[in-house]
């Protein structure tokens, strides 16, 4: 079986397949982007699936300028934060007892302007002392297993998804694995599309034929819900609102930018070994941290989630080997176009969750596979004991705080997540223990897709 090269310039293929490649971007992001919402809709907030959409896009093409254009990397609603969205929805003290939902939703969003600009922070930071000092406290020993945590913790998302309908779940993986196994061309390239648009095709007939499905309650359900479809306008403008401002909300949102940044420089870090290119290097971390933290304070600032670089779409890097940002910037208009369509949001949000399930399989595995590949291409040594005791306690706790720690500052209670604590632990221990010998961008072999440095 021949080694499929990777497609640094899509217009090679001709703008038709850029087109659809552009489209199978978008499909892997809009599952889990639009899922935030749903999810914040179920805790009493009403965040908008349309708003979240058209800043996911938005956010996306603000990362691009930043970039100078060079980081195939898409923006997509954060989960790290639905957290935070919770326990704003859950107070009932001060202020804040009897508040309006909708209310609540607009301090939660002044939180995540916060949290947005705490990347400008850490960006300026690094601009003035450089991005290798500030790298010598984030070492592959650090990131590598942060990035294996980031799949792992969205990982019981994707078995719970696919246990509404097993069977459909298992349908679109053997698509996406024999698209991309065996597939030639234009197939091997677009499995997510086809595993989507396959076992979409399949379930519509499944649920012609009577199938059902699980709720969420346990409940037997028909397989597709096409209730919304239905009452949806074709064209609407998003429910665009202001951010307000409080202490309290605050404190909830903006610790959560911690675990957010070393997710930022996780996905960074993947991406770069997926793609071949040091892009912490150039077009340089803090440009990457820029982009994302004011994509999100704007999308804060007007009502939508924090935005976050996408896994998903990483994971279709790693199967289409197609490296193009210009695919990803495809992606990003559609999902601005797409957001002014409530009808479409509608239809898109009719796939069974089991697809979702069964394609979030392969994708998430893949992120962690990737935290995997970053650590060995960077041959960090377990045989020393600082490394392997830094990397065993970034697992524990991210795994093991799976409803993070909640502390109380005078009145105000502030969570931090399990993949902050991770985060933390990772840095701190890595910061004191010693026998340091990492040197950012030393010794990095041409080839090696996951070199930053030397041990």
């Amino acid at each position: 079986m021949n080694q499929q090269q990777p497609i640094r310039d899509a217009r090679t293929l001709g703008v038709p397949r850029m087109l659809i490649l552009g489209l199978q971007h978008m499909f892997a992001m809009f599952g889990a982007t639009v899922l935030v919402p749903i999810l914040v809709q179920g805790y009493g907030l009403p965040l908008s699936i349309q708003t979240t959409l058209f800043f996911a896009g938005a956010g996306t093409l603000f990362f691009h300028i930043c970039t100078k254009m060079q980081v195939p990397a898409f923006l997509g609603s954060s989960f790290a934060y639905l957290g935070g969205f919770a326990a704003v929805a859950a107070l009932d003290t001060g202020k804040y007892a009897g508040m309006d939902p909708a209310v609540k939703l607009q301090y939660a969003c002044g939180g995540i302007v916060v949290a947005g600009l705490l990347y400008v922070i850490l960006a300026a930071i690094i601009k003035v002392v450089g991005v290798k000092k500030v790298m010598r406290f984030l070492p592959p020993v650090v990131t590598g297993p942060i990035i294996i945590l980031i799949g792992l913790n969205l990982a019981p998302s994707a078995v719970t998804n696919a246990s509404t309908c097993w069977w459909l779940a298992i349908v679109a993986m053997a698509i996406i694995v024999v698209a991309n196994i065996w597939g030639k061309g234009m197939i091997k390239i677009i499995p997510i599309l086809l595993g989507v648009v396959g076992s979409y095709v399949v379930a519509l007939i499944a649920n012609a034929l009577g199938a059902t499905a699980l709720d969420a309650a346990g409940n037997v359900v028909p397989l597709m819900n096409f209730s919304s479809v239905a009452q949806a306008d074709i064209v609407g403008l998003q429910p665009f609102f202001l951010a307000k401002f409080d202490l309290t909300s605050i404190f909830v949102m903006a610790p959560i930018a911690i675990a957010a940044m070393m997710e930022h420089i996780g996905d960074m870090s993947a991406i770069s070994a997926t793609v071949g290119t040091n892009f912490i290097e150039k077009p340089g971390l803090h440009r990457t941290l820029v982009g994302d933290g004011i994509a999100t304070a704007l999308a804060g600032m007007f009502g939508g989630p924090a935005n976050t670089t996408y896994g998903e779409n990483t994971g279709v890097l790693v199967l289409s080997k197609v490296y193009d940002p210009r695919v990803v910037r495809l992606a990003a208009i559609y999902a601005v176009v797409l957001s002014f369509s409530p009808a479409f949001a509608a239809i898109v949000n009719s796939i069974p969750t089991a697809i979702i399930g069964g394609v979030s399989f392969i994708l998430y595995g893949m992120i962690s596979a990737i935290g995997v590949r970053n650590v060995v291409e960077n041959r960090v040594d377990f045989t020393n004991s600082r490394n392997l005791i830094i990397a065993a306690v970034i697992l524990v706790c991210g795994l093991g705080f799976s409803g993070g720690i909640t502390f109380a500052i005078g009145e105000v209670h502030v969570t931090l997540t399990n993949l902050a604590i991770a985060a933390i632990a990772g840095i701190v221990l890595n910061a004191i223990l010693p026998g340091k010998d990492y040197e950012f961008g030393a010794d990095v072999t041409e080839g090696r897709s996951g070199d930053f440095g030397r041990y």
